[in-house]
């Protein structure tokens, strides 16, 4: 069995993309990653950190990185703009299309079937393209809504192509359960979130509680991961070291 590749979500080290894009991209290729998942559009325009999406995909290209996935706000899937969005990432190649949090709408059950409705729609408009939608995990996700957990709603009442982006960190500082939804709707994560928690300050993956051998096993047994991505840097997205050390851990687990 092939290993899955390991992406970075580039929030994780959002300040030196702020700062310098292209080096960021260089620096991500460098530690190890084969990928890079950006975050936060809008579908209002055609770029991203005011670079357009043919100059991002060389970017990428020149370092050998793919686009594994962009983390939207959920207007990016809405009315004109998810022309926009979907544009966007046919010309960085990237087939996931994942809103990366509604707080507004996870607050109560109406409102998560509002945004099952829309992951819904856009997961049929987006087949015939080989693309998909979905959804990644925040903390409150895992409240509970009408004596039901939240994330439970959602994915309860969205087609079983829309993916559950489980992020292992925020679920459980949320006082959610990784395992237990992992196990709960199997065959749904082709994207995985790896953060460890209940670990000192700027510990990475293995130095936390998570109980990585168990996750993997499910990933190997249950989902259809095609995607790792990492979303672990210093709290003010400066720097690679945390990043870093985070791939190698994985490294070491044989990932």
């Amino acid at each position: 069995m092939s290993k899955i590749p390991i992406a970075l979500q580039l929030y994780s080290v959002r300040g030196e993309v702020e700062k310098d894009l292209p080096a960021t991209l260089e620096a991500v290729a460098g530690i190890g990653y084969a990928g890079a998942e950006p975050w936060g559009y809008d579908g209002a325009a055609l770029e991203w950190m005011g670079h357009t999406p043919a100059q991002i995909r060389k970017m990428n290209d020149d370092n050998g990185l793919k686009c594994c996935g962009f983390h939207l706000l959920t207007g990016a899937l809405l009315g004109d703009n998810l022309q926009r969005t979907i544009e966007m990432n046919q010309v960085l190649g990237n087939r996931f299309l994942i809103i990366a949090m509604d707080k507004l709408r996870m607050g109560a059950r109406d409102t998560i079937l509002e945004l099952a409705g829309i992951l819904n729609d856009v997961a049929e408009k987006l087949a015939p393209l080989g693309m998909f939608t979905g959804y990644h995990a925040h903390g409150f996700d895992f409240e509970i809504v009408d004596g039901e957990i939240a994330w439970d709603i959602l994915f309860s009442n969205t087609r079983p192509e829309v993916i559950m982006q489980m992020d292992i960190g925020n679920c459980a500082n949320g006082g959610g359960d990784p395992l237990g939804t992992l196990r709960k709707f199997p065959g749904r994560a082709k994207s995985l979130h790896l953060k460890d928690y209940g670990g000192a300050p700027d510990s990475v993956i293995g130095e936390g509680v998570a109980d990585w051998p168990t996750i993997f096993e499910l990933c190997d047994t249950t989902q259809p991961v095609e995607w790792y991505v990492v979303e672990e840097g210093s709290a003010d997205g400066m720097g690679f070291e945390i990043s870093k050390r985070s791939l190698e851990a994985l490294r070491r687990m044989g990932k």
